[in-house]
């Protein structure tokens, strides 16, 4: 989850957690992740977003957490639901959804005062081939991006993978008006991790280094405009959006992956 509009964190030093941190990290991704696994079942046709809301609300409270959006800067839910044209930051409300949409969740959780942030793709019942094609690319040009993550290497290497696989032989939009971020303690804080950089670029990645990667990738153009709510992005052509999210950890031989579920596609 970012703030709507091309803001950025302010600039701060790069936080490098100690092995007591890296473990909070992991306990709170774990348990990101196991909401996302969690909700999985309750996507289909007839449900609701606000529905989905309120089962993963509970479901985090019930471990103890704290669901991170519910009042984040006055976001008024406890998760975000993107339907089809919706970029991010969608508001669970009265949508149902019906056969052929595609949604992303997006959960982020406090356990312990840390923060874990992941989002999937889900489709409602049986969705057309384009849909499939935008979701599959978007999953794999977020994995190209974690392949990149490794002690030494630089930031652009990330969104250089990213935009050359989606845009660069697909053909799609790589937003950027929206961005990864650092995440630890806090929810949004440096570094920014663009989602169309180039390579040999940006800072050097660390191990204790935590961030998100969480490309949104249009089946147009990659820009888009929030709505009256002040959090809802849409695409500006109208076209459908995905989007795929993990929080990555900077170790010593490369990188580790703090909310992969147990099923979750992976390259």
């Amino acid at each position: 989850m970012r703030l709507p509009g091309p803001q950025r964190p302010e600039p701060v030093a790069i936080h490098i957690h100690s092995k007591r941190e890296i473990e909070k990290m992991r306990a709170t991704g774990r348990l990101a992740a196991q909401v996302l696994e969690f909700i999985e079942p309750f996507v289909k046709p007839g449900v609701t977003t606000d529905e989905l809301d309120r089962r993963c609300h509970d479901f985090i409270v019930e471990h103890d957490a704290i669901p991170a959006p519910l009042n984040y800067k006055g976001f008024p839910r406890s998760i975000c639901t993107s339907i089809n044209e919706v970029v991010c930051h969608g508001i669970p409300g009265p949508r149902v959804l019906v056969e052929g949409d595609i949604i992303n969740i997006d959960i982020t959780t406090i356990l312990e005062g840390y923060f874990g942030d992941t989002s999937e793709m889900f489709t409602v019942g049986e969705v057309s081939d384009r849909a499939r094609k935008l979701i599959d690319v978007t999953r794999r040009s977020m994995w190209l991006g974690i392949k990149e993550v490794a002690a030494g290497k630089r930031i652009g290497d990330i969104g250089a993978a990213i935009k050359g696989f989606a845009q660069g032989e697909h053909g799609y939009g790589v937003v950027e008006a929206f961005c990864g971020h650092g995440i630890g303690k806090v929810f949004h804080t440096a570094p920014q991790v663009a989602h169309t950089g180039r390579r040999g670029t940006g800072l050097r990645m660390k191990p204790g280094m935590t961030f998100t990667i969480e490309p949104m990738i249009n089946e147009g153009t990659h820009e888009c405009r929030v709505l009256e709510d002040g959090w809802t992005a849409v695409t500006l052509d109208g076209g459908w959006s995905a989007q795929t999210e993990h929080t990555i950890l900077v170790t010593e031989h490369g990188h580790e992956v703090l909310t992969m579920r147990e099923h979750a596609f992976s390259m």
